[in-house]
């Protein structure tokens, strides 16, 4: 594939270098405990882990109610999102996969600090998780 050029791309706005991108972002929910995620936590772009202690946040089933599929029904095939998992105390924060996930890399947080990760569709009913820094 190739990369495309002036002619090809998408240009957001009027093309001004100094235009300022705005886009809407939730508040994201601070987590003290064990749970399991939801598609808007991981949309929202950040899941902040608050506790001293250690914990496992799972990962939303990409199929069935109040799955990704569902809450992201216009995805196709490679289409990916961002998010950073932000742990603010000395707690270490672990993501898990749920049904139709796949990781790449490891999922253990770091303890005060954050890890980006990029959730890539991979197929009709799959994703995969990767680690893309921290």
């Amino acid at each position: 594939m190739a990369i495309p050029n002036g002619a090809g791309g998408y240009q957001v706005g009027d093309g001004n270098l100094s235009e300022v991108t705005l886009s809407t972002s939730a508040i994201p929910t601070a987590y003290t405990a064990g749970v399991t995620l939801t598609t808007a936590d991981l949309a929202g772009g950040a899941v902040i882990y608050t506790s001293s202690s250690a914990a496992d946040l799972a990962l939303p089933a990409v199929t069935g109610v109040g799955g990704v599929n569902a809450d992201i029904s216009s995805a196709k095939v490679n289409s990916s999102f961002e998010f950073s998992l932000i742990a603010t105390s000395t707690g270490v924060p672990t993501l898990t996969v749920g049904t139709g996930w796949t990781l790449v890399g490891v999922g253990v947080g770091v303890a005060s600090k954050s890890v980006l990760f990029r959730a890539v569709k991979t197929g009709d009913e799959t994703y995969n998780l990767y680690r893309i820094a921290g």
